[in-house]
Order: structure tokens, then sequence, then C-alpha cells
């Protein structure tokens, strides 16, 4: 387990510029080293903006977008093509302008997808193709994801990890179907904070004073039974890159100077 590292930016927008071009040298790097790169994506408005960012990035193209592996976090149990999946999301923002291949973009399936209306089918399903892909020296049923981006929830989720949910509970299972949401739609499936943990890098991205409260109490030490985000730890590295207004109440033992 990592120590937490803090970048703060001065506003959303240019976090999320960063956090592109921070994740091309990332790829970039893991593709020279053993010839692939593997990311998990996350939804909402912040990571949204880091794919966009990556999209209109004149370094995009140093990326091998063939020999990317790309997953999620988590995605919303909807039908596909949904404008609420993270997928869909994902495609508009960055997967249908660059040479993805389809066989390496692995989507969590949707509510009218093989398993119908069966989330816990979908999830074990999911858990399975980590488990296919999952190499020795991974040391577990999960890649070892080069990174692995997550958003943090005003009230410390992370991926469709809530405060003292049957998912923040998980020991044994890497992915999980999450009934009655307290955010809809109250469905979904998600990566346990297990699997969350065996990237080599976690970035929790998030912006906003309303999310100041939660930063200050993960990187205060406080459990992850309350504030998920805060087992949210990568093998190697913790990034959390943070706006100005989300640092607001930061310890000043991880507050750097303003990136």
């Amino acid at each position: 387990m990592s120590n937490p590292q803090v970048v703060v930016h001065r506003d959303g927008d240019l976090l999320a510029a960063a956090a592109a071009a921070r994740l091309v040298t990332r790829m970039v790097d893991a593709q020279a080293a053993r010839g692939y790169a593997s990311v998990v994506l996350t939804g909402g408005r912040t990571g949204t903006a880091v794919l966009e960012h990556l999209n209109r990035n004149a370094a995009r193209d140093a990326v091998d977008w063939s020999r990317v592996d790309l997953y999620w976090g988590d995605e919303r149990f909807l039908p596909s093509g949904h404008p609420d999946r993270n997928e869909t999301q994902a495609r508009a923002a960055l997967l249908d302008h660059v040479p993805v291949d389809p066989s390496r973009v692995h989507v969590m399936e949707p509510s009218d997808g093989k398993f119908g209306d069966d989330p816990e089918a979908a999830a074990e399903a999911y858990a399975a193709l980590l488990a296919s892909v999952a190499r020795p020296e991974d040391h577990g049923d999960v890649p070892a994801f080069d990174v692995c981006m997550l958003g943090v929830g005003e009230e410390g989720h992370v991926a469709s990890v809530f405060p003292d949910s049957p998912a923040v509970h998980e020991k044994e299972r890497s992915v999980v179907a999450v009934r009655n949401c307290p955010k809809p739609p109250p469905t979904r499936v998600s990566l346990t904070l297990a699997s969350v943990r065996s990237a080599q890098e976690v970035w929790l991205m998030t912006t906003g004073e309303a999310k100041a409260a939660a930063v200050a109490m993960a990187l205060s030490g406080a459990g992850e039974v309350r504030l998920p985000a805060a087992g949210a730890t990568g093998r190697r590295r913790t990034l959390w890159l943070l706006d100005s207004a989300a640092a607001s109440a930061v310890p000043a033992l991880f507050k750097p100077p303003l990136a």
C-alpha cells in the first residue's frame, strides 16, 4: 500500500487537462516497458472531462491505442447506449475517436445485455473476465492495472462502493452488483476496494468545496467502511488530484503548492 500524494490545481478544467497529459505519459511508459498499458476508467464530470482533454491533447497519438486494455471501475446497470452509462460517455469523449481494439475494451454488461436484468450475473461475468486476464505476477484474480482512475463522492464513495454498504464490506469477490444505491440509478456493477487496490497507481480525482470534507477525512486516516475513498490505494502510488476548492480542508502535511 502506498502513501497518498496530493496535487492541487487551480480549477477543475486545469485538473482534467493535467490528468489527461499525465495519463498519456503513463500509458506510453507502460507500453515502452512491456508492450501494452491497462487503465480503469471512471465516469462522472471529472472522469469524462479527462477523456475529452485527452482526445484534444496533441500527444494523444503517442499512445498505441491498439495496445491499451480498458476497464471500468463501475457501471450504471442501464440499457446499452443509455446516456448515463459510463461506457456511453467514454465512447463519446474519447474511444470513438481513437483506434482502440474493440476486443480490449472491456465493458460491464448492460441491463439489456446477454444476462438480461441480472446485475449479479453481470458482476460475476466481469469478475471472470478479470481473472482470465490476470497474470501469475499479478498475485491474484485481478490484473495489476497501470492506472485506476476514480471519482470521489461527497460522502466519500468511490466507484459504486458507498459508506457502510455491502460492497464496502466485501472481502472475497472482485466485482459486485450494487443495489439500492443512495444516488440514482439504484442498480450498478462495481469493482470492490480489493480490486481497486490491485492497481499499480490509483488516481482519485475530484473538484468542488462539497468534496472538501471527504477528502480531508480520507487523508486524515478515516476507516474505509465509513469513507470508502480512504481504502482506495495503489500498490505503488496513490495520487489525489484536486482543484483548490476540494483541497480547501486538506491537512497541512499533504498540502502542496498550487500546480
